[in-house]
């Protein structure tokens, strides 16, 4: 069966790798002290806690438990960036997705991308520190060392059990892995247009294709990235009840797949000590704390790439003006294998065009190549090997402020947000994640007059590419030229509170906004989503005690509890008014022209009782509701008043009662009243794990994304709440609640597959175990020692 192309992603770092020393051979050079060592201690829910001597031990348990839990998923991820997934998995075509990916991917590796960005100072900026690179040739070594031990054809997960895609993994591998990362917001967005860029009067195989993922970026109205999202607050002394900082953090991202987060502390005494969650594949920790600081990450509205469109050369669209002089493209054949009608592998070529400013790309009917305009694009974090030093350092500071000055120097954060605090109770947010360097001056003298309204709907720039002057420029007090430097970018610190929901920075605070930053960062004095305005208002009101809980101010189990609340804001503001809709005009025309009764739905509406728990009696109904657009508002937004407005259900609006006659249609066979625990699950094995919380688009904080299967329901989620972190940093060091939903691993054999998801379905948790009284009180705690001895 052929297995479609991943998407990779999510908060990682780079492309760097050492040119001495290195290749493409499997990780199995010793560390030059001649081995490796690290103390492995598995605690409940099998979460590792890893010690170690020096950053090549620690990398070296990170891989060998990783691999002992998620396998087949690192092994998956390496054929994508090695371009040979329709080797592996098979492809329908030359223009399946597959061989789209392999195409693009195998340019990355025949252009020795990761290879060349190891030149310059190790210095984490320049390029990856000795410190990092060791943490990746011992996290390669230990997986490979796991690998060796099973073996594969006795591994117990049957995903890849006896696979011939399953080999050694090298430290080529894992940094391919990070740059796939860095550009997922951007050339890896852009994947398919960049695959189907072919100039005017191509024929066969190098006409031009379409780029369906392509268009939806630039459909976008901000640069947030499909499939992912988060929750963040940053909890200062004037919003806690211990007057400490605390943190929540809450990414929704994948629960399948290479997008995956794995638990884990990590720890090389007097020089690192975190614990927290990073994706699978990755080394290090990317969300969570130290003993006096926590942060999380939020997806950032900023774009991470600007199109340049290039005036021809008359007679050869292959050649570009850049100052009035011609340049030519330069170009690269790139060939994969796919199996043919009989089995056999057969090549598919496809030619690739690039320019000074980057890759020429096709989004046709938007962006098309004709004989005398093309389009290539920047993206910014093509270059970015700073992710991996960036999270070290982050995990090294122990105040906001300290948090603030890693995040200007090493500019690494790919498409992210930080929300942190301290345990002084200080709190942070900033935007500081590497993004184009578009100034208002820039988009007021490069912006064509045709491409000015996309940039003020959705911060999508396309600069004259025929002029030099309309090049990014540099910031003085940037890592890199090409991306804004950290003085122009939106920063705050609070003693109250910050919050982050994947919309813009403008209302981080609302008694505090942020104000006056370029549009390609994001957009201000517009309207908010119902999760941010959802997420804002359940911190006024646990700050006011006014949301049922005892006391006032945030604990750690108070904040667990305001997470899991599942309020659906959208019902909130508008079931009244439905229902009283509804009962006044029991049938609707849907969509389709088919007249619905309405009475049942009204009925259920009128009895839910406005969450997204399991008991919730027609909380599916009133998500297919809005998901069917019919939260739409007759009064208007109001910037003096943006977490409030707008709130009035639009009554008179005919397409109100159309939605819901729609999603009466959609629930065909599926009672409009049923338990959301009955209708919303996960699978695990034979097992079926009810599930809570819903979409954003009712207005749910704890988002939880499925598809639709008609007659049945929701029966396996897609993406959603992934890792949740409430911790509190206080005297006595940090302390709070945790879990990973869909539990530490992939592999249906490992007693880590379901545990945590069960737990999620009953709001339960794990605690914080972070020092040592902590780890030791575990009652599961299991330890054993991995390694490689010095080779004869």
């Amino acid at each position: 069966m052929r297995r479609p192309a991943v998407r990779l992603g999510a908060a990682v770092a780079v492309l760097g790798l050492a040119v001495t020393g290195l290749g493409a051979g499997p990780a199995g050079a010793h560390q030059r002290d001649g081995g490796y060592s690290a103390e492995i201690r598995r605690a409940s829910y099998g979460v590792p806690h890893i010690t170690a001597a020096n950053f090549a031990s620690l990398g070296f348990g990170v891989g060998y438990v990783q691999a002992e839990d998620n396998l087949c998923v690192i092994a998956d991820t390496a054929v994508t960036v090695n371009g040979e997934r329709s080797r592996w998995f098979g492809a329908s075509g030359p223009t399946d997705a597959n061989v789209r990916s392999d195409l693009f991917y195998r340019k990355m590796v025949e252009d020795r991308t990761v290879e060349r960005m190891l030149a310059g100072r190790r210095d984490g900026v320049h390029s990856p520190s000795d410190e990092i690179r060791d943490l990746v040739r011992g996290f390669a070594a230990g997986y490979n060392s796991y690998l060796r031990k099973v073996g594969v054809a006795r591994l117990t997960d049957p995903a890849c059990r006896g696979k011939g895609w399953v080999r050694p993994l090298t430290e080529l591998d894992v940094w391919r892995t990070t740059w796939a990362s860095m550009v997922r917001a951007g050339s890896a967005a852009m994947l398919d247009g960049i695959v189907a860029a072919a100039p005017p009067g191509a024929t066969g195989a190098a006409a031009v294709q379409d780029a369906p993922g392509a268009a939806a970026v630039v459909a976008a109205v901000d640069g947030t990235t499909g499939g992912i999202g988060s929750n963040a607050y940053g909890l200062g002394e004037a919003a806690t009840a211990d007057r400490g900082g605390m943190v929540l953090a809450n990414p929704h991202f994948p629960w399948d797949g290479a997008d995956r987060f794995y638990r884990m502390h990590l720890k090389v005494p007097g020089r690192y000590d975190v614990e927290g969650a990073s994706l699978i594949g990755d080394p290090i920790v990317e969300i969570g704390h130290n003993g006096k600081i926590a942060w999380s990450h939020t997806v950032s509205t900023a774009r991470r790439y600007v199109w340049h469109q290039l005036a021809l050369v008359p007679g050869d669209p292959t050649s570009y003006y850049l100052d009035g002089e011609p340049r030519k493209m330069t170009t690269r054949s790139v060939t994969v294998r796919m199996p043919g009608p009989d089995g056999r592998l057969v090549p598919v070529s496809r030619v690739f065009h690039d320019t000074h400013h980057g890759p020429v790309v096709v989004v046709p009917g938007r962006f098309d190549w004709t004989t005398s305009t093309a389009y290539a694009i920047t993206d910014v974090n093509a270059g970015n090997n700073r992710a991996f030093d960036g999270w070290l350092q982050m995990g090294r500071a122990s105040t906001v402020r300290e948090l603030t000055r890693v995040l200007d120097r090493y500019q690494f954060l790919p498409w992210v947000n930080v929300i942190a605090a301290d345990a002084r109770g200080e709190a942070l947010y900033a935007d500081h994640s590497v993004i184009p360097r578009v100034t208002d001056a820039l988009a007021a003298t490069c912006i064509p007059a045709a491409f000015r309204s996309m940039y003020a709907g959705s911060g999508q720039a396309v600069l004259d590419g025929s002029r030099s002057a309309c090049a990014l420029g540099a910031d003085r007090d940037a890592a890199v030229p090409g991306i804004f430097g950290p003085a122009n970018l939106p920063v705050r610190f609070r003693t109250d509170y910050v919050t982050n929901s994947n919309d813009s920075y403008w209302l981080a605070n609302p008694k505090a906004p942020l104000e006056g930053y370029p549009r390609i960062i994001g957009d201000e004095g517009t309207p908010r989503s119902l999760r941010t305005r959802l997420g804002l208002d359940q911190v006024r009101q646990r700050l006011a005690g006014t949301d049922g809980l005892p006391g006032r101010g945030f604990t750690a189990e108070r904040l667990w509890r305001t997470v899991f609340g599942n309020r659906v804001y959208g019902g909130e503001l508008v079931r009244d008014d439905l229902v009283a809709l509804c009962t006044a005009q029991p049938t609707a025309t849907a969509s389709d022209g088919t007249t619905v009764d309405l009475r049942a739905a009204c009925t259920a509406l009128r009895r839910w009782d406005l969450h997204a728990d399991l008991d919730s009696r027609g909380a599916h109904l009133f998500t297919e509701f809005a998901l069917a657009g019919g939260l739409r508002f007759a009064d208007a937004f109001s910037a003096a008043d943006p977490v409030r407005t707008p709130k009035r259900l639009a009554t008179a609006d005919p397409r109100v009662l159309t939605a819901l006659a729609d999603a009466v249609r959609g629930l065909a066979g599926i009672p409009l009243d049923a338990r959301l625990g009955d209708v919303q699950a996960e699978p695990r094995g034979d097992r079926r794990i009810p599930i809570h919380g819903g979409r954003a688009e009712a207005g749910i904080f704890n988002m939880i994304v499925n598809n639709r299967v008609p007659g049945v329901g929701y029966p396996k989620v897609v993406h959603g709440s992934s890792f949740v972190m409430a911790v509190e940093l206080g005297r006595d060091g940090p302390s709070g609640r945790q879990i990973l939903t869909y539990s530490q691993s992939t592999n249906p054999n490992s007693p880590w597959y379901a545990d945590q998801t069960e737990l999620y379905s009953r709001k339960g948790w794990d605690t914080v175990k972070f020092t040592e009284a902590q780890i030791k009180a575990d009652p599961n705690l299991r330890s054993y020692r991995v390694g490689e001895g010095r080779r004869r």
